[in-house]
């Protein structure tokens, strides 16, 4: 079979590098794909938000299936009109990808539902959001109802924080349209879990839990980022707690979107908060998270296209889906000074006899030599019998990959082996 991959990150890479697996697959495709994902697929260099050249490729080179895997063209209808030709797709259509593409979407979706998340306020006008503010309880948390590169998301932690969150969604545009209407919720306290899972539209099967780790700093101190590293499965997601997601959460959610009329299919991303009252939704994305899916899928014993296969046709209950009982641990290098203000062009350097997954987001070839071209740079993904094991070869691993100002946070994983002794 050939398929294309529709993305160019470090989490294309992932799903690429799973779907080679399979004996079935013949030639993998990336659009655009990346330096480091050359060395395992053929990359177009189409971008992922060119839809048309994305449906033309793909009726020219003969895909048998396609994977759209980032958010911005799921939420555009890539699936939609590439199915539209005939090829079948891994991911949701553009009016199930709502899901993620309004946060007020979701947000009402939810109420309506009763599933919890955090309570909320709804502002298409700065006045009234600002007026709002005055009173509201700090902390408290600001988003942007549109995709925003992650970055559309603001804890504040006190009133002035909040009002120039308002005001750079709402006045400065920093996030476009994404931030013509937001969101004023509710601030949350209690350890972060992320479910990916696989969903079609009849049954939701949860993957290996993960944890990530948002900021850029040790200590989890410094701005956001896209995410510094992870660590499968997540010690705080029990057994329990799981059993919950599932009747709470998960099932809930999947039959709401069937009630109005937008069946998901795909990987639905569950990012959860566990709080005193329970698991409670902090968001939903509608597609693989990156970097969870570096240390979700190496964990997958079951073959990743036939999974894929069974979601897009409504076969998953029939499906086996199985996972290793390892634990999983990947730790990115960036760029010194993402996400804000860094250089790039470097060298990378990349053992043969690495004992790692590595994952290449942000890498180009200059000829045949790869260099450094994003703020994260690759992730190193090793597995061990135990969490300590996992975490210890990843930075053992990582350090020898090479390259000019290459940077880490040292506490990956930290926080879950605390859990997991504090569990003992």
């Amino acid at each position: 079979m050939n398929i294309l991959v529709v993305g160019g990150g470090g989490r294309e890479h992932a799903i690429i590098k799973s779907l080679k697996k399979s004996p079935r697959v013949t030639k993998i495709y990336a659009a655009p794909g990346n330096g480091g994902i050359a060395a395992d697929a053929v990359c177009t260099g189409i971008g992922a938000k060119d839809l048309e050249a994305i449906t033309k490729f793909a009726k020219e080179n003969a895909i048998d299936f396609a994977v759209v895997a980032p958010d911005d063209p799921l939420v555009l209808g890539a699936v939609d009109l590439l199915e539209a030709e005939g090829i079948p797709c891994f991911g949701p259509n553009k009016k199930a990808a709502i899901l993620e593409g309004s946060k007020v979407f979701s947000k009402n979706l939810m109420k309506k539902y009763h599933i919890p998340t955090a309570e909320y306020q709804v502002f298409d006008d700065m006045e009234a959001a600002l007026k709002y503010l005055e009173t509201a309880p700090i902390p408290t948390v600001v988003k942007a109802d549109g995709l925003a590169l992650g970055k559309g998301v603001t804890v504040a932690m006190t009133r002035e924080e909040a009002v120039a969150a308002v005001k750079s969604c709402m006045e400065d545009k920093v996030f476009g349209e994404s931030g013509s209407h937001i969101v004023i919720e509710e601030f949350l306290t209690g350890p972060e879990v992320s479910v990916l899972s696989f969903t079609d539209g009849s049954v939701v099967i949860p993957m290996v839990s993960s944890m990530d780790h948002k900021r850029a700093g040790d200590g989890d101190t410094g701005p956001n980022t896209g995410g510094m590293g992870t660590v499968a499965p997540n010690p705080y997601y029990t057994e329990e707690v799981a059993r919950r997601c599932m009747e709470e959460i998960f099932l809930p959610t999947m039959r709401a979107m069937n009630a109005e009329g937008r069946t998901f299919k795909g990987c639905l991303y569950f990012g959860l908060m566990l709080t005193e009252k329970g698991p409670k939704v902090i968001e939903y994305n509608c597609r693989f998270g990156d970097p969870e899916t570096q240390v979700v899928l190496p964990l997958l014993e079951s073959d990743l296209l036939t999974v894929m296969e069974a979601t897009a046709q409504g076969k998953l209950a029939e499906t086996e889906v199985k996972f290793s009982p390892r634990h999983a641990c990947c730790v990115v290098l960036a760029s010194e000074g993402y996400p804000k203000k860094y250089e790039s062009g470097y060298p990378i350097t990349i053992p043969a006899d690495l004992e790692a997954e590595v994952f290449v987001a942000g890498a180009k070839l200059d000829g045949q030599v790869l260099k450094t071209s994003g703020g994260r740079v690759l992730g190193v993904t090793a597995l061990g019998d135990t969490l300590e094991q996992a975490i210890q070869k990843a930075y053992d691993q990582a350090g020898r990959v090479k390259f000019a100002n290459a940077y880490c946070r040292r506490d990956i994983g930290a926080r879950a082996l605390r859990a997991k002794e504090a569990g003992k």
